[in-house]
């Protein structure tokens, strides 16, 4: 069996706060740490679980904060951006199955440090499907068929996981008691906990289907200010929504519209240097 994990940060084990989660910030060598040690746990229950192979794609910011030396080495990492498909690079249909690690809710909702790909995305849909990271990352992997088993994280994250993907296992490492603020199980049982979700989810593939996307979906991105959506509509097939901050661009699959986000969202980003 073969499993791809794609490896978040804000939802990891014992993380409140974005100074553990920024490169710029004094506890972000103690979120690495953390970060890798519940990455492990992941990768320790799918050997465990029979998995043969197994990939990890880091999928938090600039995408290299894992500690490479310290993950398993049966293991095989993608670190480093530019990505073109980001938070699931390398994934394809040849996975029997997707596990995310250390994810958090979509913007706008109660969770740890809640945001979709950046602070300038209030929400995003695709046709009429509200979404963040978590379900269009859901949403590749049911495009190349593969079905997401496990979602660990807050139990915010692991709540929107629920509601989304039926018979999904979920594994809430901390409870979120505000935005930053969370009540947290100790790294060690956080880690055994992880192992045997994640060999559950393994013994519980087949309940699980992949999140099939629609065909030809219509993306729409809503941001925080007209000036972001200005910007994000420049790319070529965007359009701002009258009267609105929401530009809406027509895909011809769910690839090319994960692609259209992520452009979008980096032009938008550019507005606070207008």
């Amino acid at each position: 069996m073969k499993f791809y994990l794609s490896m978040d940060m804000e939802g990891v084990t014992a993380l409140p706060d974005y100074t553990y989660v920024d490169s710029k910030e004094p506890n972000y060598e103690r979120g690495r740490r953390l970060m890798t040690g519940d990455a492990n746990a992941i990768i320790h229950g799918a050997f465990e679980g029979g998995a043969k192979e197994f990939l990890i794609n880091d999928s938090h910011s600039k995408m290299n904060n894992l500690l490479a030396e310290e993950l398993h080495e049966d293991a095989l990492l993608i670190t480093g951006g530019v990505k073109n498909y980001s938070m699931v690079e390398g994934l394809d249909p040849s996975y029997d199955g997707v596990f995310f690690g250390g994810y958090h809710a979509r913007a706008g909702q109660k969770g740890v440090m809640a945001h979709s790909m950046i602070f300038a995305v209030r929400t995003m849909w695709i046709n009429d499907l509200e979404i963040g990271e978590l379900g269009f990352n859901a949403l590749v992997a049911g495009y190349h068929g593969v079905p997401v088993l496990l979602v660990a994280g807050d139990d915010c994250a692991c709540k929107e996981a629920e509601a989304l993907i039926p018979n999904v296992v979920t594994a809430a490492v901390k409870e979120s008691l505000t935005r930053s603020a969370v009540k947290t199980l100790h790294p060690k049982d956080a880690q055994r906990l992880l192992r045997e979700k994640t060999r559950q989810a393994i013994d519980n593939r087949k309940r699980v289907k992949p999140l099939a996307p629609p065909d030809a979906p219509l993306l729409r991105i809503e941001f925080t200010n007209y000036g972001e959506a200005e910007l994000a509509a420049m790319m070529p097939g965007c359009e701002i929504e009258a009267g609105t901050t929401v530009v809406h661009f027509q895909a011809e699959d769910i690839l090319e519209a994960y692609r259209a986000m992520l452009v979008m969202t980096e032009l938008a980003m550019q507005a606070k240097f207008c």
